[in-house]
């Protein structure tokens, strides 16, 4: 009885193992096959939609800067790169009051009253302060150029509420302006960033470059070493073109912005359109 339970006890033969490796390695390879291009698509997928994030978030952004840029300020020394000078808030100056109150256009001024705005309880970044610029309609020529200083004058002091209603007094420096705006608009341009740029570089990246006023034409872009230590706005940028088109009237234009970004062989390119209020 013993030895009959023996001998029915048996195992794997080395040639059933052997068999059994080379048959779920067959199975495995025709597997991967099928499997390696859902994967692979997988992650180009993800790649695509990184890539394609990235450049939306920077054509909006970049919007959001050209939206609040000064009239007939915006400008493209070359394809590669976009320059204007911001805004940060604005208002109406009282004219014609015959005193301190108004903005003279006849003889150098220091202070004006802004009118229908107090400026203390609007948000900081929206707040008039000590440095910034402010700007008499710009038509963005000679005589009337915002980059030439022609028609601005750094406020110098903080400033102040009084009156029933409330106004604001601006004081300026001593300034002559040139020519009155139609509508009584001035604009105020931030001192910490008096003229924006973009440029893309040659290193694959898009900048954020910032000057200071006065800032006349250049001829062409910065060079990639004059913008180094600029902000880096997007990486993996493999292609980019500005260009910016004004109406005859000086009315309204429009930027076109064109961005490529690539990454492991896969490439985005997003094109975006932003209008432009160039009514100064």
């Amino acid at each position: 009885m013993h030895i009959l339970q023996l001998q029915r006890q048996r195992g794997f033969t080395l040639i059933e193992m052997v068999m059994v490796i080379v048959i779920l390695g067959a199975v495995g390879g025709m597997v991967a096959v099928f499997m390696r291009s859902p994967i692979d698509a997988y992650f180009s997928s993800a790649r695509r939609a990184a890539l394609t994030d990235t450049a939306d978030t920077t054509v909006r952004r970049m919007a959001r800067d050209i939206r609040k840029a000064l009239p007939n300020s915006i400008r493209t020394p070359g394809n590669q790169c976009l320059e204007f000078i911001p805004t940060k808030t604005g208002g109406r100056y009282r004219a014609e009051a015959g005193d301190d109150t108004s903005l003279n256009f006849n003889a150098p001024d220091t202070t004006f009253n802004m009118l229908g705005r107090n400026n203390g309880p609007v948000p900081a970044d929206q707040r008039i302060a000590i440095g910034d610029v402010i700007v008499v309609y710009n038509l963005g020529i000679p005589g009337s150029d915002a980059y030439q200083q022609d028609n601005t004058s750094a406020v110098t002091a903080a400033p102040t509420e009084a009156g029933a209603p409330i106004e604001t007094t601006i004081t300026i420096t001593s300034k002559q302006f040139p020519l009155a705006s139609g509508s009584n608009r001035f604009h105020v341009v931030p001192g910490a960033e008096q003229v924006v740029g973009y440029i893309c570089t040659g290193d694959g990246r898009l900048r954020r470059y910032v000057r200071a006023l006065p800032y006349a034409a250049p001829d062409a872009c910065p060079a990639a070493a004059d913008v180094a230590a600029a902000p880096i706005l997007a990486s993996n940028v493999t292609d980019c073109m500005f260009d910016y088109g004004g109406s005859d009237l000086q009315r309204n234009a429009l930027v076109r912005m064109v961005l490529q970004l690539t990454d492991s062989g896969e490439s985005v390119t997003l094109q975006h359109e932003v209008h432009v209020n160039n009514t100064p």
